[in-house]
């Protein structure tokens, strides 16, 4: 139990820290987000938690193809509230498209033969 709670702790402790240094620099905060901490944590996880290595090299790879849909997002986000869409709309929106991209990107990996 202990573990998870570390666990938990620090995936928590590095998505309040971004948010908190965005108050402060925004750039120096996308600096730290657009690192892939996420997959870094789930990558250290899964090793330490005796993972095989062609697990982990898998996973990798798919996070990489994953990843190129939601770049998506971070293009329309910023065009939509600088149009003058209010932030909820601009968020939903942006996440819509970004799902849309990833079900259309999934078809063409399968005959890429990419397996996710």
């Amino acid at each position: 139990m202990l573990y998870y709670i570390l666990k938990f702790s620090i995936s928590a402790l590095i998505i309040v820290l971004v948010s908190e240094i965005a108050k402060r620099s925004s750039g120096f905060a996308a600096l730290i987000a657009s690192l892939p901490l996420t997959s870094l944590l789930a990558i250290i996880w899964l090793y330490i938690d005796g993972a095989e290595l062609t697990q982990i090299a898998g996973l990798s790879g798919q996070i990489f193809w994953l990843v190129l849909p939601s770049l998506v997002f971070f293009l329309v986000l910023p065009l939509l509230l600088k149009q003058g869409l209010d932030f909820w709309s601009s968020l939903g929106l942006s996440a819509t498209i970004t799902i849309t991209c990833y079900f259309a990107l999934l078809p063409l990996l399968r005959r890429l033969g990419v397996q996710l």
